[in-house]
C-alpha cells in the first residue's frame, strides 16, 4: 500500500473523531488506531518489547525528550526496517546538515517485503538522523529532527 494512502487514511481517521480504521487492498491490509482518548487496542501489545529490552529502549527516548521548540521530528508511519538509502551502494537520501522540502525522501521503511519511501512532513535542516540504516523502526518513532 503507497505510504500517501496510509497518510491520508491518518489524516481521516484524525478529522473525523473515530478511534480505529481498517482498510484492506486485495492482500495488503493495514490498520490505524488513535491513542489519544481511545482506549489502547490489545493488538499493540504484539509490537511491545520483551521485559528484558525494555531499559536500553526506554533510555533512547529521553536523549530526544527534549528538542528545541522549533525542531520538528518525522516520524515512521508504520513497523518495518529503516534503510537510508535505495541500495547498499547508493548514497544516502539524507545527511546531518542537508536542507529539505516537504515532500523529499528521506528514507525507506521495508513493511512486509514492499519498500515504502518515508517523506519529509515538513521543511528545514537535517539536525540529527535518529536511527540507523537497517534498524528495525515502530510506528510514530522518530526517525530524524529538522530545524
Amino acid at each position: 500500500m503507497d505510504i500517501r494512502k496510509v497518510k491520508k487514511l491518518m489524516e481521516l481517521l484524525e478529522k473525523s473523531g473515530m478511534a480505529e480504521i481498517e482498510i484492506k487492498e486485495g492482500e495488503e491490509s493495514v490498520k490505524i488506531s488513535r491513542f489519544g482518548n481511545a482506549p489502547m487496542p490489545t493488538q499493540t501489545n504484539f509490537h511491545q518489547p520483551a521485559p528484558t529490552v525494555a531499559p536500553s529502549i526506554s533510555a533512547e527516548p529521553t536523549s530526544i525528550a527534549a528538542p528545541q521548540s522549533n525542531d520538528q521530528a518525522v516520524t515512521s508511519p508504520m513497523v518495518g526496517t529503516y534503510y537510508s538509502a535505495p541500495s547498499p551502494t547508493a548514497k544516502p537520501f539524507i545527511t546531518v546538515g542537508q536542507k529539505i522540502q516537504q515532500g523529499d525522501t528521506v528514507g525507506i521503511i521495508e513493511a512486509m517485503k514492499i519498500m515504502n519511501q518515508i517523506e519529509a512532513d515538513h521543511s528545514g535542516t537535517v539536525i540529527e538522523i535518529l536511527v540507523k540504516d537497517g534498524e528495525a523502526v515502530e510506528f510514530g518513532q522518530p526517525l530524524i529532527i529538522v530545524q
